[in-house]
């Protein structure tokens, strides 16, 4: 009994260890998401500037450019963080990701719809087509992957394939009948958090938040559904409420951040799996840490495409595709994929 209680408070102690540990990294993450650009500004100079603005030309760029895209980043990092986390989570499916199941690019067709036929142009517009084609991806995944049967990984990958390649076809048939609507969309459609509306914004990160609180909120029904739908019930826990709480939080993460910066993929996906490796399968302690992996993986690729290229910039999405593709295979090369 002593040992599995020492065990215990190590693994506890641990757990917070990592996670002050990660806020540091994130620290420094804004720091040189502000710092560094085309025009490099030293920490001691931004530092000045964020509790004295002035006229400078360094005070103009901080605050009307870098500090809106660093805190877009930071939004838009905890959101995909958190919906990759309730994802797998709901579906046991360690390969579940918004991008990888097609529910960034469900989002991505209420978009193109809103730009080609409703004529909307700022997030703040996009935001509602969004959450109708990530809530409608978000269901058919979830009904396909799991009709009539225990969902199971391959079922539900299987499914984000087609829904994808369907979605991709809608899109693209839309885009090559309207002309006019095609120039606005790829400019979104890239992934990235430059040369956006930040007037438009505000609405558009509330709903963040109010998809990361729900989130956060079902950690713990969410370990009770993992034992399965029998043992949650006995432990009080409602299965079908908690599924319907989960997709409302996955709609609302992915459709405002998919409308604030377009496409971004795998985030959804390393998140999870990185922070599981620190916590264990406590979604308590993995929704606590993707609020802050999230950030930090999506900052650090912002600031990675500022440079690569200099002094011209990759689009975000392009950074966050290549770290992501290699853990995908690698997760796919494993002989078993463990349920979570």
């Amino acid at each position: 009994m002593r040992q599995v209680t020492e065990k215990r408070t190590s693994r506890e102690a641990r757990r917070w260890t990592g996670l002050w540990v990660g806020a540091g990294v994130l620290a420094v993450a804004v720091v040189l998401s502000i710092a560094i650009g085309s025009r490099s500004t030293s920490p001691a100079d931004v530092w000045r500037v964020l509790w004295h603005k002035d006229d400078s030309a360094t005070s103009i760029i901080v605050w009307s450019l870098r500090f809106p895209r660093t805190l877009l980043g930071l939004a838009v990092g905890a959101a995909l963080g958190l919906a990759g986390t309730v994802m797998q989570a709901l579906t046991r499916n360690p390969l579940a990701e918004p991008g990888l199941l097609g529910v960034n690019l469900g989002a991505s067709t209420g978009v193109v719809i809103a730009i080609a036929f409703v004529g909307v142009t700022t997030p703040a517009g996009y935001v509602w087509f969004a959450f109708v084609g990530a809530a409608a991806t978000s269901a058919a995944v979830f009904a396909l992957g799991g009709s009539g049967r225990a969902p199971t990984v391959e079922r539900q990958v299987l499914s984000g394939v087609a829904l994808t390649s369907v979605l991709g076809a809608i899109v693209w048939a839309i885009l090559v009948t309207q002309r006019r609507a095609f120039d606005r969309y790829r400019h979104w459609d890239v992934g990235s958090l430059s040369d956006r509306d930040t007037t438009a914004m505000l609405p558009v990160v509330l709903l963040m938040v109010l998809g990361a609180v729900l989130a956060l909120v079902l950690g713990g029904q969410l370990n009770a559904l993992s034992m399965g739908d029998e043992s949650a019930t006995a432990l009080g826990a409602h299965p079908g409420v908690i599924r319907g709480l989960g997709i409302l939080a996955v709609t609302l993460l992915c459709g405002a951040a998919t409308a604030a910066s377009g496409p971004i993929w795998f985030i959804g996906l390393a998140v999870p799996y990185a922070a599981r490796m620190v916590t264990g399968s406590d979604n308590r302690w993995i929704l606590a840490y993707s609020l802050i992996l999230g950030p930090i993986l999506m900052l650090g690729s912002d600031v990675l495409a500022r440079v690569l290229v200099a002094p011209a910039e990759l689009p975000v999405g392009v950074v966050t595709a290549f770290l992501g593709a290699p853990l995908f295979i690698a997760l796919c090369r494993r002989r078993k994929l463990r349920l979570l």
